[in-house]
Order: structure tokens, then sequence, then C-alpha cells
């Protein structure tokens, strides 16, 4: 058995109700494909409505013990986590890499990211506060705690499958809710090795149940409509997001949402262009493009836009497209077909209305699901490219001529999740970044994701926090309590 085989078939295939592995409902399947290859890696239990249904029921039983349970107990629990993950980061990295496709340097930066998550919050479940004050009237005191929400529903997407996992348990964990996972169906190994590594640090049985399923709506749906669900986090569509908002009305749940981006990236005249590169490369290649939080639209000031588009050709045009598992590969396949032909259409559209093709531009053939990293110059504003998602290796970029444009054309989208700025002149980066209708800005960095800081957007991107002291709040009520001093 080869070294990738060993490490799927480690992994635990069912579904994990009460601390407890087991079939799915009617023994149901189905398949997790490794894009690289187009070809089936294995099968995983397909989750069922009742399936569903116990875990929450689990989840339910154990919540009382579990928000009891002394915070610092909880922290070291996640501490050992972290420090399961850190040690096995190799075999971990290959089982995403195997599932998602993404290079193993990815998958290995993607690991030690997620585990962070776990470290973090391990720290943040010992500083849960309270407030202890006097009445301005007199007479009586005023007195408030923070309190677990109660069992939660988290719904994590495919391009991400252990980072967009930690930074919604982790704080769960911490807060001390119970909760149900719903892993996304094109990966869901890298969720279920992340449950057994759990157990083995210790968490309680039903405090985390998952159940991977082919159909979100008939795990999900009846999840939602249960009264004794608090609180649904979700990273994903903002389509998705509106429709699971909608059914979270019928019983008021918390909501946390982490939804689409359309993120652009503001090259000034002043900027350090070799730099302004090298932020491009980060922020737009990172996990071969399909992130959240990749640049998607490249505005660049008229009088340096050649220079900044001939030098990112250049730097994407170099890379090396392979299987994430082969040595220097540093630009793996999309996830699947349909994504890679939605890639495609985008660059043909944006070609068709005048847009030119610096690099790339077009499918690789082969087995996997591979697209050449693309740089496209002179994009006509009608291109669909600036005012959809592309989530692929694919970089357009047009001009600008003055600040209030280049913010102008920032803000002209319904998604507000990150934007990226390079400039050196201090006085416009303050302008630049407060003027920006985004929750996240990267000032001179193609980087901004760091389980130290609050992660999430406005507008379509959705709304909540994930990440730095903000990320438990997300788990926490606040309740008053009025005491007589009589």
């Amino acid at each position: 058995m080869s070294a990738q085989n060993a490490v799927v078939e480690n992994v635990p295939k069912g579904v994990y109700v009460g601390g407890q592995w087991r079939e799915a409902s009617g023994g149901a399947s189905f398949a997790v494909e490794d894009p690289g290859t187009g070809k089936r890696l294995c099968d995983v239990a397909d989750g069922q409505a009742e399936d569903a249904k116990e875990a929450l029921a689990a989840a339910v039983a154990a919540q009382q013990e579990w928000a009891a349970t002394p915070p610092r107990e909880r922290g070291e629990i996640l501490r050992r986590a972290w420090q399961l993950m850190t040690e096995r980061v190799e075999d971990l990295a290959m089982l995403m890499t195997l599932e998602m496709g993404k290079s193993l340097a990815e998958s290995k930066a993607e690991v030690t990211y997620a585990a962070e998550f776990f470290r973090w919050f391990s720290e943040e479940a010992v500083r849960i506060e309270g407030r202890y004050a006097q009445n301005p009237a007199g007479g009586s005191r005023l007195l408030t705690m923070k309190q677990p929400v109660g069992p939660c529903l988290l719904i994590t997407p495919w391009n991400f499958p252990l980072a967009m996992g930690t930074r919604k348990i982790g704080p769960a964990i911490a807060a001390g809710c119970t909760m149900i996972v719903k892993p996304a169906q094109l990966t869901p190994l890298s969720m279920l090795q992340l449950t057994d590594l759990l157990a083995e640090a210790g968490l309680p049985p039903g405090v985390l149940n998952v159940v991977p399923s082919s159909s979100a709506g008939k795990t999900v749906g009846p999840l939602m409509s249960d009264p004794r669900l608090r609180k649904v986090s979700f990273t994903g569509s903002t389509p998705v997001g509106q429709a699971l908002m909608a059914q979270a009305a019928e019983n008021l749940l918390r909501v946390s949402m982490e939804l689409g981006g359309n993120a652009p990236f503001l090259v000034f005249s002043d900027a350090d262009l070799d730099a302004a590169v090298d932020g491009a490369v980060v922020a737009k290649m990172r996990n071969n493009g399909e992130s959240c939080v990749a640049a998607n639209r490249f505005h660049v000031a008229a009088n340096v836009a050649e220079e900044f588009a001939r030098k990112l050709a250049d730097r994407l045009g170099s890379m090396t497209l392979g299987h994430g598992a082969e040595e220097g590969t540093q630009v793996g396949p999309l996830i699947d077909g349909d994504q890679r032909d939605k890639v495609a259409e985008l660059v043909d559209d944006a070609v068709a209305k005048g847009a030119k093709v610096a690099t790339g531009g077009s499918a690789v053939d082969g087995d996997g699901y591979f697209f050449a990293p693309t740089v496209l110059t002179d994009v006509p504003k009608k291109a669909r490219i600036l005012r959809e998602e592309v989530f692929g290796p694919v970089a357009p970029v047009t001009t600008f001529g003055s600040e209030e444009e280049a913010l102008a054309l920032a803000n002209g989208t319904e998604f507000g999740l990150v934007a990226y700025v390079f400039t050196q002149d201090l006085g416009r980066a303050l302008r630049v970044a407060e003027g920006l209708e985004t929750g996240m800005v990267g000032l001179n960095t193609g980087l901004v994701s760091n389980a130290a800081a609050p992660f999430g957007g406005v507008k379509a991107s959705g709304f909540g926090r994930e990440g730095g002291v903000e990320g438990i709040e997300e788990y926490l009520s606040t309740k008053y309590v009025a005491v007589s001093m009589s």
C-alpha cells in the first residue's frame, strides 16, 4: 500500500454521533474524488435526516454537562488538539491535498493555520468575562455573565477543509457549546480525521457530532427547524447563506455568515511595484485562487499598470502546475469540472469583450481539473469577471486615474469581505482603508488571515467574526442579573 493510500485508508468514514462511529442510516455512501486525477479516492457515509436528528439529540444531551465543564479543562483539550495537529502535519496535509487538490506546501500551511485556532481559543476559554456595576440610581447592582449559546450547527466549505472547521469548532468548544458539523461533500475526509483527533485529545462524547452527506438539504433542513438548535454558522456562497438565514428566522437562531467575496486589489502609482507583485501572487494564487479572500479584481494606477501586469504575468506564467502531491507543484487542480468550466467561461467572456491574455487563458488538457494561471489586461468594465467571483487562478487587470476613482471601483460591488491596498503614502493608506466597504483590509500585504484577528465581511459577504477576541463572542449569550441590596 502506498503512503497516499495509507493516509486515506486510516480515515474513519462514517457518521460520528455521541462519540461513536457508525454507518449512515440505510448504509448509504458517496464517493470522494481526487481532483488531481479525476479518480475516486474512497467512499464515505452519506448521512440522512435520521442521522442529523440523532446528532442533534446527542449534542442536546451533552450540552448541560459540557457547559459546566471548567474553562481550563476545555482549553486544555484544545491545547492537546493543537499539539496533535502539529505533530501530524505531514499526514493531515497529504490527506487534504488528495481530496482538495492544493499543493502539499499549501496544505501544510493550512494545517498550521487551522491548528492555530485551537491554540488561540484554548487561551480564550479562560478569558470569558462578565461585569459587575453599581446601578447609577443606587440601591442595587448590575451583574452580567456570559453563557454558551447552546447546540450549534456548523457548515463548512470545501476549499479550506480543516481551517474552516477549526475556526468554528475552536470557539464553540472554548465557549462550552456542543455542535453538529456538516462538512462539504467534496472534501469530508479532513474533517473526519480531525474528529478522530479531537476524541483522542479528550473531547467528551456528544460535544462534537459529524454528519457527512451528499445533500445538505436532507441533513441541515431538519436541524434548522428543530427548536433545540440555537445557532448556525455557515461559510459558503451568498445565495446559500440567504436561504439559511430565511430558515433560521423560524426559530430565531443566532447566525454567523461568512459568504462570498469579490476582493479588489488596489495598486497606487507610489507603490513599491515589486512588493505589490509579491502581494498579488499571494493574494491571488493562495489555494489555487479558490479562496473567498483571493484578489478578484486588480485596479492599478494607469501609469504603472503595464509594468505591474507584465511582472505579474511573468510570475504567474512561470508557476509549475501538477498534482498537489508531486514535488515542485506550485499550482494544483481546481476542485472539479464544474469549477474549471466556470473559470473558463468568465475568461472567455472577458476576452470576447476586449480583454487581452498576457499569460495562460485556458484549461489544461489531461487528467484532473487544471486551469493555467492567467493574467488578463485591458479588461473592460462590462466583463463579468469584474463582477463575479472567479474562484480560480485568474488575475484581471484594469486601470484607474485617481484615488476617488480607485475607491469607487473597489466599492462598486455587493460584496465586502476584504480589499488589498498597496501605497507608500501613509495618509492615502489610512484614507483608503477607512473608505473601503469591507470587513478586512490588507495594507501592503497579500495575506490577512490570522487566528488572532477577526475574520469576516460586510454587505453581501455576511456578518459575524471568526478568530480574534471577537470570535468566541459568537458562541456566547449575555445574561443580566439585577441584584437587590436590601
